[in-house]
């Protein structure tokens, strides 16, 4: 009789743990397929629906898992965050983020990150080969991508086009596109599979950006993919990195001067337009604008592009304490800059406070493989915008923040 029981109360035990985590799984299939349709060239007509759906589960898996005090009043307290921001801009995507994050408890971290990375992967492959045999999708993309732009023909539209070209895509609709899932893939990648990465597999993922940069030419993703690669090499040969508190302060340094530079950039972004488009000084801005405006130079006009709407959509006179309808629907490449504007200059705030603590949790458990991905991706944050957008699927860091802000645990039905 006692055997009985015993037996029922592990079936139990399994069955809370397994039904939250398939419910789990499976809207994060959801949002993985909506990421990978996303980067094609299908329009998905129902993608607000699909939002709904992943909301629904998500806070499903919530309701079943148990949470302490603490986690219980971070959870509130975000969601209130969550909701001024959707009473002020009509958009839940704070709501949606919260609750993905807050979900993640009880999932092991490398089992999540290793699930998206194949879903993801597989999805990317699709897209290629539908491309590649010609049954759905564009090989390659003819246009003007902001090279060799002339910015001293102040107002002349064509000059700033720069040199027509032609790119390749595979499918994805953009050159960039193709370039920024392949640093993805290869960040999930050495995340999971850290502990048995080999010099040869360093070299391959290397041979392999230098092929993806010889398709679709861009630069940008192809030095943050080497400066992935050669650091986590480097923490793979030299493990004295992982441990030594220096590797975690230089990253958070690093973080710090990516959203200094964003910010700096969205407050002078009307001056670097004027220094670059006028012969004419203005000794009264200093260096610093000059040093902006070289360093556009180098970035295909990130800064610059702050201003090319009536309003000059992402300069810092256009953010908020929550945002607001008009900032929903301008896009632009700045990642950083783009979530103070979309997101609202409180919510970027609280969002870099998290970074922070990860940056910490990070530290406190030696995940040196996780450092170096959170570091590699702020600064490619400085000029893309791909983890900053209504996507959760996109940004793998909320995978280790709801990790590590919610310890795994074993579940319960409460």
């Amino acid at each position: 009789m006692i055997g009985r029981i015993q037996l029922q109360t592990v079936y139990r035990k399994l069955w809370c743990r397994r039904i939250p985590q398939l419910i789990f799984y499976i809207a994060l299939t959801i949002e993985l397929l909506i990421v990978i349709v996303d980067k094609s060239n299908y329009i998905n007509p129902i993608e607000g629906q699909l939002f709904r759906l992943t909301f629904l589960l998500f806070a499903c898996k919530i309701v079943s898992t148990e949470y302490t005090w603490k986690e219980r009043g971070l959870i509130v307290f975000f969601g209130i965050i969550g909701l001024i921001s959707y009473k002020v801009t009509g958009k839940n995507d704070i709501i949606r983020i919260v609750t993905f994050v807050a979900a993640c408890k009880g999932i092991p971290l490398k089992q999540m990150i290793r699930y998206a990375f194949y879903v993801t992967l597989t999805g990317c492959i699709l897209i290629i080969f539908l491309a590649v045999t010609g049954i759905y999708g564009e090989m390659s993309l003819t246009g003007f991508f902001g090279r060799d732009m002339n910015y001293q023909e102040a107002y002349d539209s064509i000059a700033r086009k720069g040199t027509e070209e032609t790119r390749y895509t595979l499918g994805m609709g953009h050159p960039n596109a193709l370039s920024c899932m392949y640093l993805m893939l290869c960040a999930m990648g050495i995340y999971v599979y850290a502990d048995k990465m080999k010099w040869y597999f360093y070299l391959f993922l290397m041979l392999l950006n230098v092929g993806v940069y010889g398709l679709t030419d861009s630069k940008t993703s192809m030095l943050i993919t080497t400066l992935l690669l050669i650091a986590s090499f480097l923490m793979t040969y030299c493990k004295f990195l992982c441990q030594k508190k220096f590797s975690y302060v230089s990253g958070l340094l690093v973080f710090v001067l990516c959203i200094v530079f964003s910010v700096d950039a969205a407050a002078n972004a009307v001056r670097v337009r004027e220094e670059l488009w006028n012969e004419y000084e203005h000794p009264e801005w200093g260096a610093n604008v000059k040093l902006l405006a070289k360093i556009d130079s180098h970035i295909s006009g990130r800064i610059l592009s702050l201003t090319n709407s009536t309003n000059n959509d992402g300069t810092i006179e256009t953010w908020s304490a929550f945002s607001s309808p008009n900032n929903m629907n301008y896009y632009f490449d700045m990642g950083w800059v783009k979530l103070f504007y979309r997101f609202g200059i409180i919510p970027g705030i609280l969002y870099c406070i998290a970074c922070v603590a990860l940056l910490w949790r990070f530290y406190q458990k030696r995940d040196a493989f996780g450092l170096v991905i959170f570091t590699v991706l702020a600064v490619y944050s400085i000029v893309e915008a791909h983890l900053f957008s209504v996507y959760v699927g996109r940004n793998f860091l909320l995978m280790m923040m709801g990790s590590y802000f919610f310890p795994t645990e074993e579940n319960s039905c409460g």
